[in-house]
């Protein structure tokens, strides 16, 4: 997965939190509880980030998923109907998601943690289909995993040294 050295500084970066979940350390003196929080940010214009927060308290394991995510952000190579450029699968541990290019009007047709991802990224027209594990954590890097593998027509030509009509259907 390419990361891109993209300032979050510079943008206003909207955030979801997908799962909180309270995790235990079992120690000499009896049980220490944490929480861990997912949390998904992004720009809604190509650009979105996952992170892993974690703390005694929940809004600061929300604070820190948020410091986390904006550190990893991905591009996404978007089209003209504000969906992506070609299908992809990404893919992360077990968990697979299956991305598929879709026409204007369509909207998002996915569940819940990669409809987080896409609505966070700027993707207006997109349908997914969840694939292997269904663990929330899983299926959101594997969504994140595949939106940051796109290339865009342009891109691909230049690499292969073709026109970009060869690759535009």
């Amino acid at each position: 997965m390419k990361r891109s050295t993209i300032d979050a500084s510079q943008m206003e970066l909207n955030d979801k939190v997908v799962t909180i979940k309270r995790v235990t350390k079992v120690v000499k003196g009896g049980r220490n509880m944490r929480f861990t929080a997912l949390v998904v940010v992004g720009d809604g214009n190509g650009h979105v980030g996952v992170g892993l927060g974690k703390a005694t308290e929940i809004p600061e394991a929300i604070r820190k998923g948020k410091e986390d995510a904006a550190k990893n952000l991905v591009s996404v190579a978007l089209d003209e109907n504000a969906s992506i450029s070609h299908d992809y699968t990404g893919k992360f541990g077990s968990a697979s998601v299956l991305l598929k290019k879709s026409p204007d009007g369509t909207g998002i047709i996915a569940g819940g943690p990669a409809r987080m991802v896409c609505e966070l990224a700027g993707i207006k027209n997109i349908r997914t289909k969840s694939l292997g594990s269904n663990n929330k954590q899983n299926v959101v890097l594997a969504t994140i995993n595949g939106l940051g593998q796109l290339k865009v027509p342009e891109e691909v030509a230049a690499r292969r040294g073709k026109d970009v009509a060869d690759f535009k259907n």
